[in-house]
């Protein structure tokens, strides 16, 4: 009886739904992070033949056959990249991308990852790393005197010196953009990798080529939706438990007559 087979796959593919699901809830307060959405995909048709049958006097007929379908299975899984908030912290350190583009970190192995989590601070040799230490590209050194950082919306950073009056330019913050940005892969710790599916990244200055502006002292809120989360997880169990029923169903229907 392919019943068994059938719900078992419906039960496997709302399994699969919760869990990400339950991801998306789970960072609902993590800076950038961005929600995923599950879809699925029916198997194949099995076709039993049979004749046409006549429609009407006119000759038309309706096609033959017993089309049934074989199961559902999870298809892919997109992320969501629409913006989220943003965010007060009045953390000068703090930096938000009001727009398309992704800031550029460089990992222990050189290769750059990107991210929409500004959340940064000023590391042990002067540079403006993430929270796991890792570098912000291109690399910028804070002065050890700085009383002030400063940055405007198209990526110039200045700071404070003591014993100086104006402020000293220090470098430009550059992000990336994607053709696809859906593309890219999750590395984890918020972080992107860059794939063929998402195309080489360019390289632009904030408030040019199509990026967004900088906002300092402002972080991106993730943009998950918790009421609309909770109600999609009450769909899945729902669907998950008509399954189950499904398969409790088929299962008396093998029992032998007269079985208890």
């Amino acid at each position: 009886m392919r019943a068994l087979q059938i719900a078992s796959s419906g039960m496997l593919a709302q399994e699969r739904r919760t869990e990400v699901i339950a991801n998306n809830l789970a960072n609902m307060n993590t800076s950038g992070f961005q929600r995923r959405r599950i879809e699925f995909s029916a198997l194949i048709y099995k076709v039993g033949h049979r004749p046409d049958t006549p429609q009407s006097t006119a000759g038309e007929q309706n096609q033959g056959g017993v089309h049934s379908g074989l199961g559902v299975k999870a298809a892919a899984t997109y992320r969501i990249t629409e913006k989220g908030f943003m965010k007060s912290t009045e953390n000068p350190l703090d930096l938000s991308i009001q727009g398309n583009g992704y800031f550029q970190i460089q990992m222990p192995n050189g290769e750059i990852s990107y991210t929409r989590d500004g959340n940064f601070q000023i590391g042990p040799e002067g540079q403006i790393v993430t929270q796991d230490g890792y570098p912000l590209q291109p690399g910028i050194s804070v002065p050890a005197n700085a009383q002030k950082i400063m940055v405007n919306a198209s990526g110039g950073i200045s700071a404070k010196i003591s014993g100086k009056l104006d402020p000293s330019n220090i470098g430009t913050l550059q992000i990336a953009l994607f053709q696809n940005a859906g593309g890219m892969k999750a590395i984890g710790n918020n972080l992107f990798a860059a794939t063929e599916q998402s195309g080489e990244p360019i390289i632009a200055n904030p408030s040019q080529g199509g990026s967004g502006s900088l906002l300092q002292g402002f972080v991106e809120t993730s943009n998950v939706n918790p009421i609309e989360e909770i109600t999609n997880l009450i769909k899945a169990q729902r669907a998950y438990n008509m399954n189950s029923k499904m398969i409790q169903t088929a299962d008396k229907m093998m029992a032998p007559i007269g079985a208890k």
